[in-house]
């Protein structure tokens, strides 16, 4: 039975990609992990017995928590940071309910190494404009929420990747990066394992505004559009990021919620 301190899956998977995605732990046994080592999208692993102390990290902020089947552990851990001043509330079924919705799993292999903070690092040339837009998307959406991205030149994305544990992306040579036909947040979304229908719209009309195939997707020239038009707004590549990623969103959103939905300006002859 539900209670005011649970949340569905059904609803979790509607915050999941949005700008107001609750921070998502996952305080499965290790070896409950090992058996499965995928992912919610965005979570974390944390140890539900160092709740109290790791807890006051989110005070103030909304989060769910998530272990096998939605007991003990995640309601355990959910009680302590309620205790913290976290407005936390526990994934009814826990990460076997989610998984028998057919809900959308990341490969824990996939993910970078953290840092001293927890976040996942990343590296790629400066001056973003398509696809080094989306993927930070994608990683700040689904990945990571926590994410850094370094911009630095071209010739430098290597080295700065080296030097500062970063995982470079979208240049030649390197994991994260284009595939053929496949652009960087082609290969993202399927390496990770996010290939849902909507996530697989937004790859087409970003591949198509990305490599110049503007056929491949109606939406594309608008995407483009939108793209140059920010690299001319903003001087300083991070600023310009986070401009990115609210049109992201918004382009995620029309491909989730309203790819019917139509907007037709009033007839002339309409009566008042």
């Amino acid at each position: 039975m539900s209670s005011p301190t649970t949340i569905s899956s059904e609803k979790l998977s509607r915050l999941i990609g949005t700008a107001r995605m609750p921070v998502l732990i996952d305080v499965r046994t290790d070896e409950d992990f090992a058996t499965d080592p995928r992912l919610i999208p965005g979570s974390i692993k944390r140890d539900d017995q160092a709740a109290e102390r790791w807890g006051k990290e989110y005070s103030g902020r909304k989060a769910v928590v998530a272990c096998l089947r939605g007991q003990k552990l995640a309601q355990g851990t959910t009680a302590w940071l309620r205790q913290l001043g976290v407005m936390a509330e526990s994934l009814e079924g826990g990460f076997e309910g989610w998984k028998a919705a057919k809900l959308p799993l990341v490969v824990a292999s996939k993910l970078p190494p953290r840092d001293a903070h927890g976040r996942t690092v990343w590296v790629t040339r400066a001056r973003p404009k398509i696809d080094r837009i989306a993927c930070p998307w994608l990683i700040r959406r689904f990945i990571d929420p926590n994410a850094v991205f370094l911009f630095v030149a071209p010739a430098e994305v290597v080295g700065v990747g080296e030097r500062f544990n970063a995982v470079p992306f979208d240049i030649e040579n390197v994991f994260w990066s284009h595939r053929g036909e496949l652009c960087t947040f082609d290969v993202m979304v399927e390496e990770f394992g996010l290939a849902t229908p909507p996530l697989l719209r937004l790859a087409t009309m970003v591949r198509a505004a990305d490599t110049g195939r503007l056929d491949l997707s109606p939406e594309a020239p608008g995407l483009l559009a939108a793209s140059l038009g920010l690299s001319r707004m903003y001087d300083d590549d991070l600023e310009q990021l986070e401009a990115g990623i609210a049109i992201y969103d918004a382009f995620y959103r029309w491909c989730r919620d309203a790819t019917s939905e139509t907007h037709n300006w009033p007839s002339s002859k309409a009566k008042p």
